[in-house]
């Protein structure tokens, strides 16, 4: 096992050619499965401009720029990581870093500014398991609610879940109208669970 990058937050590490990335001491991702992250980026559509809270290892916005994403603004919280990646600490996060079309941005997305075409969120494992304690505000209405206006006319709003949350999909379905559940059936060795999406469109009638 090789350390690429330790500091007080997080920890990137290579195993038997595998990238995992430690977040606060809990497992965040690593790169042997990833199809939520795909996922993710596909269900922003055609988006141009998109928002990106979370990092990771950088999949979801390699995704979108392969779809055509021509802006991918990625807020991130660790500073650390941001470094790993303009560093080039694997080769993924390095192109990403250099690419154009990408903003790495250190931040709570909660301080976002803009208009966009999507807006996605993977900051944390969801409201269920959270890395992160103040990441709880991130799925409450206030902050939603401030995403969902900030979405152009056909934009979207989708939030990455470990688990499935009634409360959230009650809570984005009460501000935008209607609220769609995307399952992504993921297998770790012997073991099959669901990662959910929840996606929301920018509400037609705006006040």
């Amino acid at each position: 096992m090789g350390v690429v990058i330790e500091s007080d937050d997080i920890v990137l590490r290579e195993r038997d050619g595998v990238t995992e990335l430690i977040v606060n001491g809990v497992f965040a991702m690593d790169s042997t499965e990833v199809s939520s992250e795909l996922a993710l980026a596909d269900a922003a559509g055609a988006a141009r401009r998109v928002l990106v809270g979370g990092l990771g290892l950088g999949y979801t916005a390699t995704r979108l720029l392969a779809n055509g994403a021509e802006t991918v603004r990625v807020v991130e919280l660790s500073a650390s990581l941001v470094d790993a990646a303009r560093g080039g600490a694997t080769d993924q996060l390095g192109r990403l870093a250099s690419d154009p079309r990408v903003e790495l941005v250190v931040g709570d997305v909660a301080d976002f500014t803009g208009t966009w075409d999507a807006i996605l969120l993977d900051v944390d494992n969801g409201p269920t398991f959270l890395i992160h304690d103040a990441n709880a505000k991130l799925y409450r209405a206030a902050f939603l609610r401030r995403c969902l206006a900030s979405l152009t006319p056909s934009g979207r709003l989708v939030v990455w879940c470990e688990a499935r949350s009634p409360e959230l999909a009650a809570t984005l379905a009460e501000l935008a109208g209607h609220v769609e559940t995307i399952v992504v059936p993921v297998t770790r060795g012997e073991r099959t669970f669901d990662y959910v999406l929840y996606r929301a469109a920018a509400p037609t009638h705006r006040t």
